[in-house]
């Protein structure tokens, strides 16, 4: 008995084949008529399949569960973006000609031009007094 037990607890598990469950329905039933045995066997089918999807949805549950806590974007997420980049694309006048960025490379200042106002400004700075009226050294 416990054999048969396990053997349908097991078919439960795997692929049940229509074949698998009369065999199963048979072993538990041994001895009993075939109406009895084929109502089993059905019994064990649809259990079988109701214990997948069961078993299919906890799965399918739990794993949105980590995408969403790990912060990954769904397909529906993503149709969501597509469905609002196409609305904003047809709101825009399709007569305005579209925008390229410049090609051209910012004007940029010489370096040696920063340096030599700098210089200036630095000597300038330790002249004294006295050598800028042009008075000499004592």
């Amino acid at each position: 008995m416990m054999e048969d037990v396990r053997r349908y607890v097991e078919a439960g598990l795997g692929a049940l084949t229509p074949a698998k469950a009369r065999d199963a329905a048979r072993s538990l039933l041994s001895g009993r008529p075939g109406e009895q045995v084929n109502r089993t066997a059905q019994y064990l089918l649809e259990w079988y399949r109701r214990s997948r999807e069961r078993i299919t949805e906890l799965v399918q549950s739990e794993v949105r569960k980590q995408l969403r806590a790990f912060g990954v974007a769904t397909k529906d997420d993503l149709d969501a973006l597509r469905k609002r980049v196409r609305e904003l694309e047809k709101a825009i006048p399709s007569s305005a000609p579209a925008r390229k960025p410049s090609a051209r490379k910012p004007a940029t200042r010489k370096a040696s031009t920063r340096k030599a106002s700098a210089s200036t400004r630095t000597s300038a700075a330790r002249t004294s007094p006295a050598r800028a009226r042009g008075a000499s050294p004592s």
